[in-house]
């Protein structure tokens, strides 16, 4: 067993997308600020409807995948191939941009708090053009696990627990990705195993917190993305408050990346054709 230690820090830094929601963004705040295969990280939250009521109006996608997991709040999503999907307290929804989709995701509340996640997972190149899909996951889908003293919710991947597989709601797939809400009480501690074979982060946005190695306790900051040297076991601690952790994993796909906004490819003569399909309409007959 070896304990995964902190190799970077990448604090949130506040910004804005859409038609002028306020985020903060870790990965993905320059193509030098991602980690293999995640792109970008953003974590919106706000009782202010100033902050998020424009939403997202329609654009574009192509080459990836989005997952959007909703604490608090109420989304609408919609896209051109006709999926219509409501996002709430505890859900999520898995956006398969592939060869491209047109959606909007637009807030159905006009005052309280949203609060959420918004997750880009890159594709390999032999699947950036694949059909577009579409899932809405129901909290009652996402398994609940007990680690430890740790609850955790496992939207994705496999976790092997006192010899115990468990699957998330969502599971496979070439980068094997991992993505679960750990909730720890006050002085809890849990000890959760991550393939060596993966990358991975944690993400502490409520509460204190700290990463347990075999040599030392690492704090954890808020709002920060803490890319995680290997190892194969993540070992958490609460201090005196109760804390709430994203833990994000994939297997690298470790080819080359050519983003322009919303178009993830692996050369800039892909983004080129991407925008000429777009330009064309062409776009808007894939999926």
């Amino acid at each position: 067993m070896t304990y995964r230690s902190v190799k970077r820090r990448v604090p949130a830094m506040e910004t804005s997308d859409g038609a002028g929601v306020r985020i903060k963004r870790s990965l993905g705040q320059s193509p030098h600020v991602r980690m293999d295969p995640y792109l970008m990280l953003d974590e919106f939250g706000s009782e202010d409807a100033a902050d998020y009521i424009a939403g997202f109006p329609s654009h574009p996608h192509r080459g990836f995948e989005t997952v959007t997991y909703m604490i608090d709040g109420h989304m609408l999503h919609e896209d051109h191939l006709g999926n219509r999907g409501n996002l709430k307290n505890g859900g999520v929804q898995w956006m398969t941009a592939g060869r491209g989709i047109v959606h909007s995701e637009m807030p159905q509340q006009e005052s309280g708090r949203m609060r959420g996640f918004q997750l880009w997972l890159n594709l390999p190149a032999a699947e950036k053009m694949k059909p577009a899909g579409y899932r809405d996951i129901q909290p009652e889908d996402i398994p609940d696990l007990s680690v430890g003293d740790a609850a955790v919710k496992l939207v994705a991947g496999e976790l092997s627990i006192d010899g115990r597989q468990h699957l998330g709601a969502v599971h496979g797939g070439s980068t094997l990705p991992v993505y679960a809400d750990i909730l720890l009480p006050a002085g809890g501690e849990t000890q959760i195993p991550v393939g060596k074979e993966l990358s991975a982060l944690v993400y502490l946005y409520e509460g204190d917190a700290s990463l347990q190695s075999e040599s030392a306790a690492e704090s954890l900051d808020l709002s920060t993305a803490h890319i995680l040297d290997d190892g194969d076991t993540l070992r958490l601690r609460a201090g005196k408050k109760d804390a709430r952790i994203l833990l994000i994993a994939g297997k690298p796909i470790g080819e080359p990346v050519a983003q322009y906004g919303p178009f993830v490819m692996n050369t800039r003569a892909e983004i080129e054709q991407t925008l000429q399909d777009f330009r064309d309409g062409s776009f808007l007959l894939s999926g």
